[in-house]
């Protein structure tokens, strides 16, 4: 008994040494918009690092008079109000003071409406996108450490998926703040190719000075945003062979970590792993048979995690539907240095061809380090694996604590049953379940459905407040799910998500339209484009209260950051500081999309919501290294 007891008491201290980790230093993010003529909705944060309750007094100034407080009683519900008393002919600015210990703290940095502006409920950004090019996904991160997120925009020419040959445009990235202003462009150049598994990149604070950086893959003739050439830039190692016309399969590869507030090169070194042998990339079952065309051997994925419990690491991959290699990196004091490499090396490791066209990144095991769940495998802090389930790759992953009735996280993910003998029918015996929900911790597979079957997509999230915990649906599904397997609704509208009204059950979300499930359209975005697929180019917690914003293109020149302006009495701190969601915003661009998940259940039965483990960084300096 005290042997237990000892290790109890082992386990609680480490955890919680290890669990503390330094996050953003966010401000209060204050954000009002005019979304009718005579009405105002501000919202602000609630950080990670503050008391759950402290009351706040909100100020209104218009033009050049003094401050007014518009609440008669301290604001102690929902961080949001409505103020239907402005004068909107002039400029108007909004300031909240939260209230410790019975006196009023400094006063936020103040969010001011232009006079006469537009009736909207978005930001708009104003972008310098190159010519013939269009916005496409996008992450955020706060590169000057002015406690504001700025936007980092992946803009694409002509792509092509790994599987067709040709000529693609140079990947461009671009970093812009809120106000529009181009920080810098980053010109990955001719030998990085164009398309969804080529060009993954993560923004995330490596070091911890409070500024984030930016990571990718990188070759020679890459120009980073101080006009600085990378390698070589006379080389072109395009293939002219008509079999692989366009396909790099030769010359070096770089992994580069940049200055995310002036775009410059920081540090490169050399990828990992190699393409070489290029024909290596197969595994076991369905799609994992070898090619030497470039379509397997140029299958990447990236995520950050916080691997050592303080900071996080950059984790590039390559390869899912056979070998697969990931390799961690850590920026720390001005060096770039590999912690350590998953290597599957061949189809007989069991950890082979498990991949899929995402990843996510939790802390399965409740240690304060995170895993790598890998598709239909879970990949250790350390670099070992884990487990792996065996189902194989499949192109959407969702992890969270979806099944109330199991202990820690859960996750669900379609598998691509992709045998060839397969015929007609669509069915191959023994080929394995369609959809799965497994343990995150141990693999444990608690359900399994559509039995031999591809399935191409897949859903799990709490979106119907009759059910306790989350729901299921997936292509070929009839309906919608309860974790434990049993149809309970109709099919959902939409595959993708987002919390925007002001309950927290969440919404669906499609082309632009957000709705409730078995319910009407709550909010329509007049069919902005997106990233191309339909889907947002980024959903994150970007400021205000703990809703999401989400980000779509109007066009080549104007992303619009669009924002709720639905009360709610619900208070939780900001979405950002729970670390899974915020890793997964860093993930979100990779590949096939999927939308950001927390490390607890949130929903009108939840328990209270944990409060965040987390530290702030030191103030970050006027200048980067």
């Amino acid at each position: 008994m005290k042997r237990l007891l000892l290790y109890l008491f082992f386990f609680c201290v480490t955890a919680s040494s290890y669990g503390q980790r330094i996050m953003e230093n966010l401000d209060r993010g204050v954000v009002a918009v005019r979304h009718a003529p005579d009405s105002v909705f501000i919202s602000w944060r609630l950080l990670g690092t503050e008391s759950e309750n402290p009351p706040f007094n909100l100020y209104r100034t218009t033009g050049s008079g003094k401050p007014v407080k518009l609440n008669a009683q301290p604001l102690t519900g929902g961080t949001n109000f409505t103020d239907t008393k402005a004068d909107l002919m002039q400029n108007t600015a909004y300031t909240v003071k939260a209230i410790v210990k019975g006196k009023e703290t400094a006063g936020s940095k103040p969010f001011v409406i232009p006079a006469k502006a537009p009736v909207g409920q978005y930001l708009s950004i104003p972008l310098k996108t190159p010519v013939g090019y269009r916005p496409h996904d996008a992450s955020a991160g706060d590169l000057d450490g002015d406690g504001e997120y700025e936007i980092i925009l992946h803009q694409v020419g002509k792509g092509l998926d790994n599987s067709f040959n040709g000529y693609t445009d140079k990947p461009v990235l671009q970093a812009y703040k809120l106000n529009g202003t181009l920080l810098w462009t980053i010109d990955l150049g001719r030998n990085i190719r164009e398309g969804e598994h080529y060009t993954q990149f993560i923004v995330i604070d490596m070091d911890g000075d409070g500024k984030a950086e930016v990571a990718m893959k990188t070759a020679d003739g890459t120009i980073d945003g101080q006009g600085k050439v990378i390698g070589d830039s006379t080389k072109d190692y395009r293939s002219k062979k008509p079999a692989t016309l366009g396909k790099v399969l030769d010359g070096p590869e770089f992994f580069t970590v940049f200055n995310g507030q002036t775009g410059a090169a920081l540090a490169t070194t050399d990828y990992i792993p190699s393409r070489y042998p290029t024909d290596g990339w197969g595994g076991p079952g369905g799609n994992g048979g070898n090619d030497n065309s470039g379509n397997r051997v140029d299958r990447f994925l990236a995520c950050a995690a916080y691997l050592d419990g303080k900071l996080p690491s950059v984790v590039m991959s390559r390869g899912y539907y056979g070998r697969t290699v990931l390799a961690a990196w850590d920026y720390r004091n001005g060096k770039l240095t590999s912690s350590w490499v998953f290597d599957t090396k061949d189809g007989k490791n069991p950890f082979s061809g498990q991949g899929n066209h995402n990843l996510t990144v939790a802390d399965v095991d409740e240690d304060g380090k995170d895993e790598i769940v890998y598709g239909a495998m879970v990949v250790d802090d350390n670099g070992k694996g884990l487990f792996s389930t065996g189902f194989r790759h499949g192109d959407a992953l969702h992890v969270s604590d979806l099944d109330l009735d199991r202990p820690g996280l859960e996750v669900f993910g379609p598998h691509e049953i992709e045998d060839h003998s397969k015929g007609d029918s669509g069915y191959v015996k023994d080929a394995g379940p369609g959809v799965a929900v497994y343990s995150a911790r141990t693999g444990e597979v608690y359900f399994k459905g559509s039995m031999d079957t591809d399935v191409a997509a897949g859903v799990a999230e709490n979106i119907d407040p009759d059910n306790a915990g989350a729901e299921m649906w997936w292509s070929g599904s009839d309906g919608l799910h309860s974790m434990k397997g049993t149809k309970i609704g109709p099919t959902p509208s939409a595959s993708w998500l987002i919390w925007w009204d002001g309950d927290f059950t969440r919404e669906l979300m499609g082309g632009g339209k957000i709705s409730k499930y078995k319910g009407s359209t709550i909010f329509n975005g007049n069919g902005e484009r997106g990233n191309g697929r339909g889907n947002p180019n980024l959903t994150a917690d970007l400021f205000g209260d703990w809703r999401e914003e989400f980000i779509m293109s109007a066009g080549p020149n104007e992303l619009r950051v669009y924002t709720t302006v639905i009360p709610t009495n619900h208070r939780l701190y900001t979405l950002m500081h729970d670390p899974q969601y915020r890793l997964s915003v860093a993930w979100q661009n990779v590949a096939y999309n999927q939308p950001p998940h927390l490390s607890f259940y949130l929903g009108e039965d939840m328990k209270k919501a944990p409060k965040p483990n987390v530290l702030m960084p030191k103030k970050a300096k006027s200048s980067k290294k």
